[in-house]
């Protein structure tokens, strides 16, 4: 299973997240896999090491995929949460008082968003997520 993320707005218009997995099932060769995704674009992108970026929403519900980089995500409720590479954020919280970030070690972070088509079902599942409050 791949560890991934979800971060979506709750009814009060805060950010909340959940650590979960992509499901994958066994396929040939001995390797697994997920059921195909609907995606309407892929991009790329590079932040310097030290970056960070302030309170935001996600400009549209899409899989954050880390290539390098760990990164420390935050709340308005002052929760916290690690993406380290090879982690994935399903972004859902386009409304509301958003996320912030920062980059916690000296590697730059390289990602790549893939931008979901409108219902697009991902192959998440939830599990419990040990909380950091500042």
């Amino acid at each position: 299973m791949i560890r991934c993320v979800r971060l979506w707005t709750g009814d009060d218009d805060n950010s909340y997240f959940e650590e979960g997995v992509i499901e994958l099932k066994p396929g040939p060769r001995g390797d697994w896999l997920s059921d195909k995704l609907a995606v309407a674009t892929i991009s790329f992108q590079e932040t310097a090491s030290g970056g960070a970026f302030a309170w935001h929403t996600a400009p549209a519900r899409q899989l954050v995929i880390t290539l390098s980089g760990t990164l420390d995500f935050k709340t308005r409720q002052g929760e916290h949460f690690l993406l380290h590479p090879g982690n994935i954020l399903l972004a859902e919280d386009t409304v509301g008082s958003g996320h912030s970030w920062k980059l916690t070690d000296d590697s730059s972070w390289r990602r790549a968003y893939v931008v979901l088509q409108p219902g697009a079902a991902v192959p998440f599942r939830a599990r419990k997520l040990q909380r950091v409050t500042a």
